[in-house]
């Protein structure tokens, strides 16, 4: 099935690397303009340059998504650029790995400012443009860490589950307005927050013997998805979580 995704504008936060990279190029890829959003502007232009080279359109907008002065202004600074986003992926996120007692207040609390807030602030600014218009598509990053844990991953696992919840509930708001609302929720990828695990050959190990495919997934395979649940295809599947996770879970 070819996905089109021409005349629609997608927002991707976390858009300078990693997950966000790849569903920005992927969406790109079938028709999406593209309006990337993260804090470091040099990596940001060099991933739009990398789709423009394609052929298809990207702009950058430089903002802290933790912040809702910055998500204020970068949403005026697209709905100039491009109109009212008709896509929405909620990307951006951080992990500290730490035994609960050892984090500070501060630290805990960016992990979940980091997954949770910046999407509270970025549908809060994006959803009213979406409304009325019969379609959108709004996508959370959340993690199997949403659905099982692993030592060391109390803030991530809280900022994940509590996004799995905010994503159920805002399915519920928006279904009569042709809205969607998904999770997905990776396993293992290589990316660039892995890579400490990655270069680690324990955890290395650990984390193998938990994937039943055998092999850590690849970023385009997330992108893939994303491009499904944008797509006109997807406008039955609401309120749910997509686990991409080579089997992790199913055990």
């Amino acid at each position: 099935m070819e996905i089109n995704l021409k005349g629609r504008t997608a927002v991707i936060t976390g858009g300078s690397r990693g997950l966000g990279e790849a569903m920005a190029k992927a969406l790109a890829d079938a028709g999406a303009e593209i309006a990337l959003v993260a804090r470091d502007r040099a990596r940001l232009e060099q991933v739009r340059d990398e789709i423009a080279a394609k052929g298809a359109v990207a702009d950058v907008f430089v903002a802290d998504v933790t912040r809702e002065d910055d998500v204020a202004r970068v949403a005026e600074e697209i709905k100039t650029r491009f109109g009212n986003p008709q896509i929405l992926i909620n990307n951006a996120g951080i992990n500290i790995r730490k035994n609960l007692v050892d984090y500070t207040l501060e630290e805990f609390r960016s992990v979940l400012d980091a997954s949770l807030i910046s999407t509270f602030l970025m549908c809060r600014a994006l959803v009213p443009g979406m409304k009325g218009t019969g379609y959108g598509r709004i996508l959370n990053m959340t993690s199997i860490m949403s659905h099982i844990s692993l030592p060391g991953r109390t803030a991530y696992s809280s900022a994940k589950a509590a996004l799995l919840g905010l994503t159920r509930a805002l399915s519920l708001e928006l279904a009569t307005e042709g809205i969607t609302v998904n999770g997905i929720s990776p396993g293992p990828i290589g990316t660039d927050m892995n890579l400490a695990v990655m270069n680690n050959p324990e955890q290395y190990a650990q984390f193998m013997a938990n994937v039943p495919v055998a092999r850590w997934g690849k970023v385009e395979e997330i992108g893939a998805l994303a491009c499904y649940l944008c797509s006109e295809a997807a406008g039955f599947i609401t309120g749910t979580d997509i686990l991409i996770d080579g089997g992790w879970t199913a055990r």
